[in-house]
């Protein structure tokens, strides 16, 4: 023994170095697995090693600012200098194409319109709240008027990270903003005082009983517990992956994971693509006015677009029966935060652009367009894509990744990993550690701030006071050249409904911002109930 111990401590450490790469060399000829390493003994791993770095050698060395996807350097770099209320300028003038095909303009007035001494965004030039209020048209017992054009999209706890969901939810306290839970249910993370919007999926978590179905009584019991709650979100579909279901692993259902969804420790859940307390649209329709009745809130439903026969089933049904949501949420297949097949975020659903424009048009031949907030979701966390969206009909935007790149996110796109080196979307203890809660809420903040007072300020440059005013022909968008540019009307072929806009101060003053009982005898909600002011 004292001689084997002897002849190691006599070997240096380049000898030590030259034994490790042989015996790796050893190993790659015998293994069968991968060929490039039994082709080439060690010289084949750092192919591998090149390979799996090559993301970031591509966006930092690589890539110019304009190229990447999903969001390029200049687009991130916005985010993270507005988030830390930083200059977010850039100078010499744009390096972007602006010939490029569906470039955007925005169409500015000669004469901007102009604010006086006392109006709320010269006390405030944040200040931007929803023009249209949910929930009033079918007098829900509490309308909902967002206090913010821009709020946090549908990010489950699980997905995202504890100290990631506290940063988003204590940051839209900070701006005012509402915080859509995901469908992952309500975690004690979403309970930091901002307003919440609750969503739930074919799953049910969350209001799931015992059998893997809805249940109306822990809907209710949800609501009475947590009045923070403004408003009730059923998803249909994504846009990462519609018309597809999900696998939650036993593996990962935590105690506190399986409390917060209403399922059992270590047992793997199935999310189907169809749900289970309603298959047709009469049946859907129904749920929503059973849970709007139990809860009083305003109720309404998000998806990705791809065929219109039954969303103009629906439109038929709403202005036959005078039921219905109170908004649509439309998702873009761009793609989000949950993790999909390439087949599926690539070609399932149409874009924003294309989806919007069909529902839109569809519902404003239907003449329910008055009745209805208009959500957009897909890309439009900044304020001129945001200009375009006001003037297609949204009346608020749902932003995920910006709001995440907000909180520390680098566009890793590992998501799906568990890996994810900021900590926003793993579990991993020790990632999470780099959120600094206090820092990253005030930054998501900021940001939301932000980009309201550049839509404000866009907006009056347009000579609009609030850009729900905006119309289809205050935007053009590239198509070749300018001979061929065109508006946005005759792109789409449809005009915006007006939006019934009084004054921002009107707004200020409004009953219902950020959610109050509904009053029938208030002024606001006189003869036929249509109006938004």
């Amino acid at each position: 023994m004292d001689t084997v111990l002897d002849f190691i401590s006599r070997i240096s450490w380049w000898q030590w170095i030259l034994i490790v790469i042989v015996i790796v060399a050893i190993r790659d000829v015998l293994q069968r697995s991968h060929s490039i390493s039994h082709n080439f003994p060690i010289v084949g791993h750092f192919r591998y090693w090149l390979e799996s770095i090559g993301p970031e050698l591509r966006q930092y060395l690589v890539a110019n600012n304009r190229e990447e996807l999903p969001f390029n350097r200049i687009e991130r770099g916005w985010v993270y200098a507005s988030s830390k209320d930083e200059n977010n300028y850039e100078g010499f003038g744009t390096d972007r194409d602006i010939y490029a095909h569906q470039h955007i303009f925005v169409n500015n007035a000669m004469f901007p319109y102009k604010i006086g001494e006392n109006h709320p965004n010269t006390i405030d030039k944040t200040f931007l709240p929803c023009a249209k209020v949910m929930g009033i048209y079918h007098k829900r017992a509490k309308p909902y008027r967002p206090g913010s054009v821009i709020n946090v999209s549908a990010m489950s706890f699980g997905s995202l990270s504890a100290k990631a969901i506290e940063s988003l939810n204590k940051g839209v306290k900070i701006a005012g903003a509402y915080h859509n839970t995901g469908e992952g249910g309500l975690s004690p993370y979403h309970k930091h005082g901002g307003d919440v919007v609750f969503h739930f999926g074919t799953g049910y978590f969350g209001v799931r009983g015992k059998d893997g179905k809805f249940s109306m009584e822990k809907m209710k019991q949800l609501v009475i517990d947590n009045p923070f709650i403004k408003a009730i979100e059923i998803k249909l579909s994504q846009g990462a992956k519609p018309g597809k279901g999900g696998v939650l692993p036993g593996s990962k259902i935590s105690k506190e994971i399986a409390e917060i969804r209403g399922v059992e420790v270590g047992k793997t859940v199935l999310s189907p693509p169809n749900h289970s307390a309603f298959s047709t649209v009469p049946e859907m329709v129904a749920l929503i006015e059973a849970i709007a009745k139990e809860t009083g809130l305003p109720v309404g439903i998000k998806a990705a677009i791809g065929k219109l026969e039954q969303w103009e089933e629906l439109a038929d049904y709403m202005v036959k029966t005078d039921t219905g949501p109170d908004f649509l949420t439309i998702d873009g297949g761009e793609g989000g935060t949950g993790a999909a097949p390439p087949s599926f975020a690539d070609h399932v659903s149409l874009p924003w652009t294309y989806a919007f424009e069909d529902i839109y048009e569809l519902f404003k031949r239907k003449e329910l367009c008055e009745r209805i907030v208009f959500i957009g979701s897909g890309k439009l966390g900044f304020p001129a894509k945001a200009a375009m969206a006001f003037a297609m009909g949204a009346d608020c935007i749902n932003v995920a990744r910006e709001a995440m790149m907000s909180i520390g996110c680098i566009q890793a796109q590992i998501c799906h990993t568990n890996r994810c080196p900021s900590g926003v979307a793993t579990q991993n203890q020790w990632l999470q550690r780099g959120i600094n809660v206090p820092l990253k809420s005030e930054r998501m903040a900021q940001y939301f701030k932000t980009f309201r007072k550049e839509l404000i300020e866009i907006t009056h440059a347009t000579g609009y006071e609030h850009p729900c005013q905006f119309n289809m022909a205050d935007i053009e968008m590239n198509v070749d050249d300018h001979n061929l540019s065109k508006k946005l009307r005759n792109a789409y072929h449809y005009s915006k409904v007006p939006v019934d806009f009084e004054s921002m101060q009107a707004l200020k003053d409004c009953t219902y911002l950020g959610g109050k009982p509904f009053d029938p005898d208030s002024e606001e909600v006189e003869g036929d109930n249509t109006l938004n002011n």
